[in-house]
């Protein structure tokens, strides 16, 4: 359960972000700290990338498919190092921004992950009543 609590975080910010930067994306990227200008046509397609991943989970947990919610802790994991290497080519500290953010979602999830892995193990595979 508390797993698919810390989920919710990440289909939230990937929601807002995803409408800010479809509705107005040189505005949303200001708020986002971002000093490079990247036009209107690719942060609304970073846009619609965001949206869809934002429904896979959401349907994900709706659908209490729990085989699949370690994704939320790996896959996030895994691009905070691109957000790294995409400041460090650019110097843009939207990605130390973003990097924030997705960062506080990966040690939400995993804390959460691990401290149901450990109920699951002292219950002898019993899963936490939601």
């Amino acid at each position: 359960m508390r797993t698919r609590l810390c989920l919710w975080y990440v289909v939230g910010y990937l929601t807002v972000t995803g409408l800010a930067l479809a509705v107005a994306p040189r505005a949303s990227l200001q708020l986002m700290l971002s000093t490079v200008d990247y036009g209107e046509i690719m942060p609304r397609w970073v846009a619609m990338m965001s949206l869809a991943l934002a429904a896979i989970i959401s349907q994900t947990l709706r659908h209490r498919i729990t085989v699949l919610y370690p994704l939320g802790f790996f896959m996030p994991a895994g691009m905070l190092v691109g957000f790294l290497g995409l400041y460090a080519q650019s110097r843009d500290p939207l990605f130390l921004a973003v990097f924030g953010v997705v960062a506080l979602g990966v040690v939400l999830t995993g804390t959460s992950l691990l401290f149901d892995l450990a109920h699951r193990r002292s219950t002898g595979g019993e899963a936490i009543k939601e």
